[in-house]
């Protein structure tokens, strides 16, 4: 039997009896229709007991379902009083508070004319007693008419002004909040269709709101004066209402409460004390978002500057664009070569903090000699960053390159060359560009025409590394000569040397040496080791070799006797064996250098990680065919630097020179790549001094068995230059004395900040470093004098003009270090053939 079964009695329950052995059957149970027949079943006698009964309710047979259809359609069926009605039962008690207000002014007023009926009937008492008391006493008749003349009109008059008052600045109060915040409901109740589609005007107007107060700059401040005037307005307007005094006194004294909330303390009266206090009230909510303006407006520059976001207002100062692991070195050349002019001012824009900026720039070890550096954060491809930073008054643009992917840096250059040649007022100075691929050198130039310079940094490094592999001790001559600590290349028009040989100019600057002319004639070309009989023409300018542009000048020609050559002495080229530990990205362009410069059957061994198949393509890629190398042949060799039992297979005391490179691998993290060159430097002298017999003649003052003398000795038999990128790690190599340096990313700093300083000296360095022209070199003295022969620098440098060489300093036998541009040129010395000469000579 079902549990939802109707009846037709329609009750609404059934009784149940508890406990039971069975159901017990109604005497009116209905008969039902059996299909098979059966004995009738005989109910057994229930067992007499006291019966429990429990009602449940029916329920019922279906329920209903209700489609979203039916919802809307009886929705809209809805007439617009029943959303009136609801709206207004669901606001009752928000209508109740209006009405009771006004109620409540509205018996204020009621009472404050009350109480003015009183005052007037008063009045008219008094004058009757006025008038009485002249009967008896005679008093002053003009004071009893001037009473007698105070109409009672006009004491209603002011009544009604004041209560007008009183209930206006209510009003303009109340009507304002009740229309915002019932504004929603009057708008919808209006609305028949698309109820729930349309925006709420109340969000429209915070949204006006919000999109004024972000767009508009000094909108809170607006706002919060309107605010300000608008209470003083309506405090003055309900002072009014409450007191006897004027309206502009009355406006006076609600500007006071608005200013200062304790002056409503001296108020009288409950209806003066209460506008008071609410005045007070609104004043000190005022006060308070007028603090909290002046509050974020002080964080928000405070913020600003420490951003970095505050525009730079400087002129002709240095901008240096990105940050990399060289920027260190630059900013101390920078501040020598602004030391003596008191100072300068270099700017420094990054993708990066400027907080952090600013501690890694603290943390540098060197004395800024009163240059100031000034940080900002952003992007040099923004032309609104760059603007920032007055990029356009700047006297010199460094970009550099970033640390990582060669072609991503040298794109990155690209984009910034194009924002700069974009900016609309122009620019006042040139840009230095450090690029990390030749290839990309035309792009760039093409791109930002005469403004640009470019200095590749691993260009450079590699021919000077091949350079100083050839020649021990050129590294610490260019360190000299690039870094503004010493003597660096300036060009200077003497208008009084026009008209001399390029000989006589030589010996006309006691204090420098001329290595070149800038000839005006052929545009400002610079011409390096010009011939003897070269005459100087008006506008030519001397590029000189000086500790500074303010300390040279020419003078006198001096008597100097020239003499002649010990012997026309021609070195022979002899083949050579060379090692490469480590792979740089332009390998091709330095076997090519080497290719050039050494004699035939030379061999170049390279051993690195890199698989042989892999560099023979990237030698390709580079544009080197192995096929026509005419003077070395390439030995390959695969294994690790830094271990031990790879560099043993090979015959390491054979090699003339070794080069170690900073590992392509590992070149962007200088510390690590600087700790692989030393572990491998190590390791190949240590594998030489074992295979070479010991000698205490060759150990010097090391004693025998020491690792130090054996070291000592192996490196006078082979020379090696290792690739440094961190500057600290020199005082290593510098204190063993068992290998020489090249500090890539210093002498890539120097370079760059050489040619911002002057950017004509781009072009000196260039045909330096080029494979044609002019380059440096180390000269033995037999090349020059005999042994003891006592000879004064400038008679050493007119007999070097007979080889067409130009004599720039020295290296005494028993000295470390090379003296460039030495002082007391004509004083006589003497020499010994052990000592060498530094000198600019064509390439061999």
């Amino acid at each position: 039997m079902s549990l939802y079964s109707d009846s037709s009695a329609g009750s609404s329950g059934r009784d149940w009896y508890f406990p039971s052995p069975s159901f017990p059957r109604s005497s009116q149970t209905p008969q039902y229709n059996r299909r098979f027949k059966s004995k009738p079943y005989t109910q057994p006698q229930p067992i007499p007991h006291r019966r429990r009964t429990v009602q449940f309710s029916r329920a019922p047979t279906s329920i209903p379902t209700v489609s979203v259809t039916d919802v809307e359609k009886k929705e809209k069926s809805f007439p617009k009083k029943y959303y009136n009605f609801i709206w207004f039962s669901q606001f009752r008690y928000h209508l109740a508070l209006v009405i009771l207000t006004i109620a409540f002014l509205m018996l204020l007023m009621l009472r404050n004319i009350h109480l003015q009926s009183q005052l007037n009937k008063l009045q008219g008492e008094i004058v009757s007693l006025n008038l009485r008391l002249y009967a008896w006493h005679k008093l002053d008749p003009l004071n009893i008419t001037s009473a007698i003349s105070q109409d009672p009109n006009t004491f209603a008059s002011g009544n009604f002004k004041r209560n007008l008052a009183l209930f206006s600045s209510f009003t303009l109060i109340f009507i304002p909040l009740t229309i915002f915040k019932y504004i929603d409901y009057v708008s919808k109740s209006r609305l028949s269709d698309n109820i729930s589609e349309q925006i709420s005007l109340k969000k429209q107007i915070a949204y006006w709101v919000d999109v004024f107060l972000s767009v508009h700059p000094y909108a809170k401040p607006l706002v919060l004066l309107v605010a300000t005037l608008l209470l003083i307005f309506l405090g003055g307007l309900a002072l009014f209402g409450v007191t006897s005094e004027d309206l502009a006194h009355c406006l006076w004294l609600s500007w006071t409460y608005v200013a200062d909330s304790g002056n409503h303390a001296s108020s009288e009266g409950i209806g003066p004390r209460l506008v008071a206090v609410s005045i007070s009230f609104g004043g000190m909510l005022i006060f308070a978002m007028m603090l909290g303006l002046v509050s974020d407006a002080i964080s928000e520059k405070f913020d600003s500057l420490r951003k970095g976001k505050s525009e730079v207002v400087e002129q002709n100062h240095t901008l240096i664009l990105g940050w990399s692991d060289k920027l260190g070195s630059l900013l101390n050349q920078l501040a020598i070569a602004n030391e003596n002019l008191c100072g300068g001012t270099v700017v420094v824009m990054a993708e990066r903090d400027k907080e952090e900026m600013e501690l890694d720039i603290a943390k540098m070890e060197f004395d800024f000699k009163g240059t100031s550096v000034i940080c900002r954060s952003g992007s040099p491809v923004i032309l609104a960053d760059l603007k920032k930073v007055s990029v356009s008054k700047a006297r010199t643009i460094i970009v550099l390159a970033e640390d990582g992917n060669a072609d991503q840096s040298d794109a990155r250059a690209l984009r910034t060359v194009l924002s700069l040649t974009g900016v609309k007022d122009g620019l006042r100075g040139h840009i230095v560009v450090e690029l990390s691929d030749l290839d990309n050198e035309v792009l760039v130039k093409l791109v930002g025409g005469d403004l640009v310079e470019t200095v590749v940094a691993h260009d450079v490094i590699g021919r000077l590394m091949i350079q100083c592999a050839r020649q021990p001790g050129l590294a610490q001559i260019w360190e000299d000569i690039l870094g503004f600590e010493n003597c660096e290349f300036y060009i200077k028009r003497w208008p009084q040397l026009d008209g001399m040989q390029f000989e006589d100019v030589l010996i006309s600057f006691p204090d420098a040496i001329p290595c070149g002319v800038k000839v005006a004639a052929h545009g400002g070309k610079i011409i390096l080791n010009p011939d003897d009989s070269y005459v100087l023409q008006a506008g030519d300018e001397v590029l000189v070799i000086a500790e500074d542009d303010d300390t040279y000048a020419p003078v006198s020609l001096p008597k100097v006797w020239r003499g002649s050559l010990p012997k026309d002495f021609v070195c022979p080229k002899s083949p050579e064996r060379i090692l490469f530990c480590g792979w740089r990205r332009d390998m091709e362009d330095m076997i090519m250098v080497l290719d050039a410069s050494l004699a035939e059957d030379s061999e170049l061994w390279m051993f690195n990680d890199v698989p042989e198949k892999e560099r023979e393509k990237k030698l390709t890629d580079g544009g080197l065919d192995i096929n026509r190398l005419e003077n070395i042949s390439l030995v390959n060799r695969e294994g690790n630097a830094v271990i031990r039992r790879h560099l043993e297979s090979l015959p390491l005391e054979s090699f003339d020179s070794i080069l170690i490179l900073a590992d392509e691998s590992v070149e962007d993290s200088a510390i690590q790549a600087d700790s692989r060159s030393l572990a491998t430097l190590l390791l190949i002298r240590d594998i030489q001094a074992k295979r070479l017999p010991y000698s205490q003649a060759d150990g010097g003052s090391f004693s025998k068995g020491s690792w130090m003398g054996e070291m000592k000795q192996a490196s006078d038999k082979t020379v090696i230059i290792s690739e440094i990128l961190d500057p600290r790690t020199k005082n290593l190599l510098s204190m063993s004395k068992i290998s020489d340096y090249v500090l890539s990313n210093e002498l890539v700093s120097m370079a760059l900040a050489m040619v911002a300083e002057d950017r004509q000296i781009n072009d000196v360095l260039e045909e330096l470093f080029a494979e044609e022209g002019n380059e440096m070199h180390i000269r033995q003295a037999d090349l020059y004098l005999f042994e003891g022969e006592e000879l004064s620098f400038y008679e050493i440098m007119l007999r070097a003009r007979q080889r067409r060489d130009i004599v720039i300093g020295y290296r005494l036998a028993n000295a470390e270090r090379a003296v460039i541009n030495p002082p007391a040129k004509t004083d006589r010395r003497k020499w010994s053939l052990k000592d060498v000469f530094v000198v600019i000579a064509e390439k061999e």
